[in-house]
Order: C-alpha cells, then structure tokens, then sequence
C-alpha cells in the first residue's frame, strides 16, 4: 500500500488549467521529488495535499483512506513564500506555530531547545524575524515546519537563500528526517538540486504529469551509450578495430594521452567497447555518460513535442 496518492486530479482556475489529470503514488518513507519549471502546476497540487483548494476532479489518498481535514496536522509544509511574521520575535512565533499544531508549550519549548542548539541560533530567540537575513528566516522557518514530527513533509524550494555550505546542512537534515521515518515532498524547479536527494521523481509540465520513476531508473532509462575514453596509443589503429558500430563524437590528442567520446550503436555491453579499445591501447579511464536530470527533462520535453 502507498502511503500518499493522487489519483487523476485536475484543476483549473477560471481559463487556466493548472493540472490535468496527474496520478501520483508516494511511499513511505521516500524523498520524493516534485519537479518541473515555475508554472508547471506543482503548487497547485502542493496546494491540493494541504487542503487549501480543492481538485476539480480526482482523489487524494493519505495512508489508504480519503484525506481529511485533521490530517493536517500530520503534514509540515515549508512554501517557497516563507510565510513567518516579520515584526514578532522569532522564538515566541516558533512556540505559537508549534502549538497550533497541537505540542503543548512544555513539549514545544523542548523541541525548540534541541532545534535552536542544533542549529546554533539560540542568540536569536528574542531578536525579531526582520533582524535576520533570508537565509537565517529560512532555518527558523525550516524548524517551525519539522517541529511537530508530522508523517509527510513538504518542501517547496526548501534550498532558496542558502549559501552552498547551509543548503548542504538542510540537506542533510532533510535526509535525516527521512532515515527516522518521514515521507518527504520535495518540490523544485531545480533539477541539478535532486541528484543526491530524491529516492522518486514526477516530472510536472505545463498541468501534465510526463514522467514518473525511481531516479536511478530514470536515468538508466536515458542513457544514451556514450562513453568517455582516456588511453594512450594510435587513434588511426583504434579507430579501426572501433570498426561501424562506434560513433566518435570527439578526439583529442597530447603528448601524454588521447581523449575519446564515442558512442555504441547497436550494443550496450561495456564488455565488448573495453576489449576493442584495449587491443590497440592502454586505458587510462573509462567512464559511460550518465545523463543528469536537467538532460533527462530536455529529452522528455522535446520527446512529448512540447516546449520548455
């Protein structure tokens, strides 16, 4: 059984349609990642699991039965909009967050505790939300959103007004989360942002769901058999061993050693391009191109005949 699904939900909004009949399955315990460009429709259907607006049609499934409005409770939501109060303290609108979503202030101040030390900002608790920079409202927002330890996170941008060093802190934390049970949403237009993060992708473009998978296979999909050759030795001789079924792409020479990119025609067994290459030339590295997501969404775009 999945733990979060949608189920052929569309919306439109007057003579906007936002999303078109999108079908997702979310399992438990997954980074899943939310993907496409600014427009695409995915906070609408962020907007959708938070019960904010309702779909036109379609269902929405939270652990195997109809999503209810205390549900919420179960879900943490970071939006790309950070939605704090500017002018009040940042410690007394933590502890008013949390207690909206049920932690009585004893257990509240607890997990804020831990939370501030852990990431250092106990020296904030009393300056007001306006005092800090976006990066620093972002951490205070990421805690109010974690706090109450709901079932399924939603992260929408989550990286935005990081510098490298704490967007990599939040990943960890985000990874974390997931190692101690949550079911996490991870929404971006940033392709590059998912490689080391979603389990799961759903490509959303223009209202439309065109790709679903386990990233791995996604990518494995896309592969495009070319591969990447350092060796030393004679290119005129390797290039006839290499023989019709290789493409090269491109050859560089030096004094030290040959660069090659080629790619395989009718096979895709590493096996037999290495033992071609090796009868006429030392290895010195090997490498098959694995496409990345940014690649993988070009191809799908152009695939479908829609443009980006």
């Amino acid at each position: 059984m999945d733990f979060f699904n949608i189920e052929n939900v569309s919306k439109s909004f007057s003579k906007h349609q936002a999303l078109t009949d999108v079908s997702i399955n979310i399992k438990q315990g997954q980074v899943f990642g939310l993907l496409g460009p600014n427009g695409a429709g995915k906070t609408t259907l962020i907007r959708i699991i938070n019960q904010i607006t309702a779909p036109d049609t379609g269902k929405v499934y939270f652990e195997g039965r109809p999503l209810r409005p205390n549900d919420i409770h179960q879900i943490g939501y970071l939006p790309e909009e950070r939605g704090l109060y500017k002018k009040m303290k940042v410690g007394e609108q933590a502890l008013y967050l949390a207690q909206l979503k049920g932690l009585s202030r004893r257990d509240a101040l607890k997990k804020l505790k831990y939370w501030f030390e852990k990431f250092e900002i106990q020296a904030w608790w009393d300056k007001k939300l306006m005092e800090l920079s976006k990066g620093m409202q972002q951490k205070v927002q990421f805690i109010c959103t974690v706090l109450h330890e709901p079932k399924l996170l939603i992260f929408d941008e989550p990286f935005s007004g990081f510098d490298p060093i704490n967007a990599n802190l939040l990943k960890h934390e985000i990874l974390k989360l997931r190692d101690d049970g949550a079911t996490i949403i991870f929404s971006t237009h940033n392709m590059g942002s998912v490689e080391e993060t979603c389990d799961h992708i759903a490509l959303i473009h223009k209202s439309k769901k065109i790709l679903d998978g386990n990233i791995f296979d996604v990518k494995e999909k896309h592969k495009t058999n070319t591969y990447d050759v350092v060796y030393k030795g004679e290119f005129e001789a390797l290039q006839r061993n290499l023989g019709a079924e290789y493409e090269i792409i491109t050859h560089n020479e030096s004094e030290r050693v040959n660069e090659l990119t080629m790619k395989y025609l009718n096979s895709d067994s590493h096996n037999d391009l290495l033992m071609k290459i090796a009868k006429n030339a030392q290895v010195v590295s090997y490498s098959e191109r694995i496409p990345s997501m940014n690649e993988v969404f070009i191809q799908e775009v152009e695939s479908n005949n829609l443009k980006p």
